[in-house]
């Protein structure tokens, strides 16, 4: 992997399955990244740790981001794909990062607000320093691209900050102020099955297509997705609910959406058929991906390889980076 090409550094929580979301709207994007930047994806299981999982169940649900992320294509050989906590340098620089990190400013953090009001009764420093092991997360690598949806935008712009703050206090150049990464081309939105404008778990897992969804669960879901009462008139414009359905549709198989679009414009479309058409595309798509997933997960030899080998490959650049850090804060280095 050339040393030349530009940084990108993105991480998932590992607190459910990937949906239809998630893969066309970033892990395809991922395939693409891998090909052309250095790329750093991770498991963010500290992040997900202000909600205190059950022990079990985070390390089954970080097992199976690794399958996932492998079987939709990640290749360990053209990235580096690692779980943040076995990155201990990450918890260090988070610690440095949040010497320098205000009280105001992070109670002022709109994901904070928003979790507070949620969780009234866990509001924890985690959560209050979220932004702060974010920036650690991005700054431990020098990412100069990180992927972000609208609502890390925030959380990004701390991160400049920061960087910028502990290069004034330092006076050194030591990190560079990260962008969000500008997708070429046009970025997939997928819809949810309510009838919003994004796929998302957060209120309601019913309104995702999931990667560990069987076919009689996506025809459920398709099945109850919102629609209206039908066209009345001839290429009428479509509402956002039924303008979701064809997103959905052409995300699997175009021609199958094309075919239904004149049956739209001619008000002769029946939903229930359309649906059955999609979930019965969705399960073609979904079915092979499935199958790969269950294979790795299954698999725990090749799974501790690849933690490995993302560690090993995390902390060359961790090291680099954590030794800068010390170097310009006047703290002796230990590596």
């Amino acid at each position: 992997m050339s040393s030349q090409k530009e940084i990108v550094l993105s991480g998932i929580r590992p607190t459910g399955n990937l949906h239809l979301g998630n893969y066309f709207g970033a892990v395809t994007q991922f395939l693409k990244m891998q090909e052309t930047h250095n790329c750093y994806f991770f498991v963010a299981d500290y992040h997900s740790l202000t909600t205190h999982p059950n022990p079990v169940d985070l390390q089954d649900n970080v097992k199976t981001v690794l399958a996932e992320y492998l079987a939709c294509g990640l290749d360990t050989n053209k990235c580096t794909l690692y779980v943040q906590s076995q990155l201990p340098e990450t918890a260090e620089l988070y610690l440095l990062l949040a010497m320098h990190a205000y009280k105001g400013e992070l109670e002022k953090t709109v994901t904070f607000k928003e979790k507070a009001r949620k969780q009234p009764n866990n509001i924890n420093a985690g959560l209050l320093t979220y932004p702060v092991l974010m920036a650690a997360d991005i700054l431990i690598h020098r990412a100069a691209k990180v992927p972000v949806g609208e609502d890390q935008r925030q959380h990004l712009e701390m991160t400049r900050d920061y960087a910028r703050r502990f290069n004034n206090i330092y006076n050194c150049e030591v990190f560079e102020e990260p962008q969000a990464f500008n997708f070429s081309g046009k970025l997939v939105k997928v819809p949810g099955l309510d009838g919003s404008t994004k796929m998302s778990k957060s209120d309601n897992e019913n309104n995702c297509i999931f990667l560990k969804d069987d076919e009689a669960t996506i025809l459920k879901k398709l099945k109850k997705a919102k629609t209206d009462a039908g066209p009345t008139q001839l290429n009428q414009e479509k509402p956002q609910e039924i303008e979701n359905l064809f997103n959905l549709a052409n995300l699997v198989n175009v021609e199958m959406a094309s075919s239904f679009e004149q049956d739209y414009n001619q008000m002769t479309i029946r939903y229930g058929d359309f649906k059955k058409a999609i979930a019965a595309e969705m399960w073609n798509y979904i079915q092979p991906i499935q199958e790969r997933i269950e294979s790795i997960k299954a698999n725990d030899k090749l799974l501790d390889e690849v933690m490995a080998q993302g560690m090993e490959k995390a902390k060359e650049s961790a090291h680099k980076t954590l030794n800068l850090v010390r170097d310009a804060i006047g703290l002796k280095r230990i590596y």
